[in-house]
């Protein structure tokens, strides 16, 4: 355990996160940047006074425990996760959920596809970053809870506006069923993961279909490479479905793309225009 530059990691990751960021009020005397000890400690769900004694390198070895707290806590990514562990004398094992942080790289390429509705999602299927056509195709994703950009529970369990599962997709069944068997084998890569295991007991408890699919214990599945969507702006797009593996975090790239020439072309052109006036961009 490297006492010393443990300590300084914690201070120099404190100071970079903001109140806001975490939900607390900034106040009117705030002397330090980024968090108080006190407050960071409240969040890693441990003592203040042992926080502190990490941040003065004196504090004993912390449990795998306390570590995940602090990276939850102080908003690690994955490298610093890691990072964290080995400064602790404790090499990090698998993570301990999917990943939800999407690489810079990522986000430019879905804002250089202005023709292509892209998006991320994370290895259970929630919508972790997306473009502006992508959210005029399907739905506004900034104007939903985390919650909600889930595509296995909006498949199951809904909402489905005029009875339309999924946007209206043509293949919205064949999705389910894909989505459900890519669900098993994450929550068998993921097995201590506590949001993992809720949404499948959510799922199963509220949805029949849902609870047979995940019974059958299936886990692999074919891709539709081709769908239609039914919009409620400019009525039907077909589009060509690709799809790219972030084998390091776990993720996939969506991206659907219409035939050159093709009236759905022409009417993702349109979806382009009123999306990028009207949707917010991946955050």
């Amino acid at each position: 355990m490297d006492r010393r530059e443990l300590a300084a990691f914690l201070r120099s990751r404190r100071e970079r996160i903001t109140p806001a960021d975490v939900g607390l009020p900034a106040g009117s005397r705030r002397r330090t940047p980024g968090l108080r000890r006190e407050e960071a400690a409240q969040l890693a769900f441990i003592s203040t006074e042992y926080y502190t004694r990490l941040e003065q390198a004196r504090a004993p070895r912390p449990s795998r425990e306390v570590l995940a707290g602090l990276a939850r806590a102080l908003r690690l990514s994955d490298a610093e996760r890691d990072h964290l562990h080995h400064l602790a004398g404790a090499p990090p094992g698998p993570p301990p959920g999917p990943s939800r942080e999407v690489r810079q790289s990522i986000l430019d390429l879905l804002r250089r596809l202005p023709q292509s509705a892209a998006f991320v999602i994370s290895a259970t299927y929630e919508v972790i970053a997306w473009n502006d056509l992508a959210a005029a195709l399907m739905e506004d994703f900034s104007a939903l809870s985390r919650r909600d950009r889930n595509l296995v529970r909006r498949a199951f369990l809904g909402p489905h506006p005029q009875g339309r599962r999924l946007f209206g997709v043509s293949d919205a069944d064949d999705f389910a069923r894909i989505a459900a068997q890519d669900l098993r084998a994450a929550a068998a890569r993921y097995p201590d993961d506590p949001e993992v295991a809720a949404l499948v007991a959510e799922l199963v408890g509220g949805s029949a279909e849902f609870a047979r699919l995940w019974s059958s214990h299936n886990v692999s599945a074919e891709l539709t490479l081709r769908k239609t969507f039914q919009n409620p702006l400019v009525g039907p797009v077909t589009v060509n479905c690709d799809v790219l593996d972030i084998t390091d975090r776990d993720q996939r790239v969506v991206i659907y793309t219409a035939d050159p020439g093709s009236p759905s072309e022409e009417a993702l052109r349109l979806l382009s225009v009123v999306g990028t006036q009207r949707m917010d961009v991946p955050r």
